[in-house]
């Protein structure tokens, strides 16, 4: 138990879902995804310079990658693929992997432990406590979340790192905080870092 780790997980922080033209797309606030991004970028930062692992999690919606019912779904609703492999859209917004952290990448899918090789990296870590940043609260920070209290691990969400895109965030946030035990600390509060479950003597170094 000492030696358990925390990472911060960025999540779908990429130009489809996060520029102005997403924002026009679900009438959204565009100054809000922009301020999540920016504050999610300084989350990475204080992460770094704390000596907490940043791990990067990227969508990607090619129509060759989606299964059968998300592509029945996009053309009953006329929903274009998103994040396309290469374009520039699927580019990171506002963050940027430094040298030797990890990207994970979901196909045509919600959940960051969809990812190959994404659960395997977190207990070869010994990580116990997942940190969540991204988008959207409601959706893709919601499955992940589910699924690593599901799985064992701690949850902790950044509110001010996130937003909703179907329901109010307040609300998610809270459905979080009440099924899964997650923690909701700002990104400035020093306890983000630390394992939910340890004494203050317990806590593990960082590196």
């Amino acid at each position: 138990m000492s030696a358990a780790r925390t990472v911060l997980a960025v999540v779908d922080l990429q130009r489809d879902f996060c520029s102005p033209e997403a924002a026009a797309r679900h009438a959204l606030d565009p100054q809000l995804l922009e301020d999540v991004a920016l504050r999610t970028a300084d989350a990475v930062d204080r992460a770094r310079s704390a000596g907490v692992e940043v791990a990067f999690v990227r969508f990607v919606g090619d129509e060759d990658r989606q299964g059968a019912s998300w592509r029945h779904r996009d053309l009953v609703r006329g929903k274009p693929p998103k994040c396309l492999e290469g374009s520039p859209g699927a580019a990171f917004h506002r963050v940027a992997p430094a040298p030797g952290e990890r990207i994970f990448t979901k196909y045509a899918c919600f959940d960051a432990f969809l990812s190959e090789g994404f659960e395997d990296h977190l207990r070869a870590r010994a990580t116990a406590h997942l940190v969540l940043a991204g988008v959207y609260a409601d959706v893709c920070v919601d499955s992940t979340a589910r699924t690593a209290f599901q799985k064992g691990f701690h949850v902790t969400v950044v509110p001010d790192c996130t937003t909703s895109l179907h329901l109010p965030t307040p609300d998610i946030l809270a459905f979080m905080e009440r099924v899964y035990g997650a923690r909701l600390l700002p990104r400035t509060d020093p306890a983000l870092w630390t394992h939910p479950a340890l004494a203050p003597e317990q806590q593990p170094c960082p590196g």
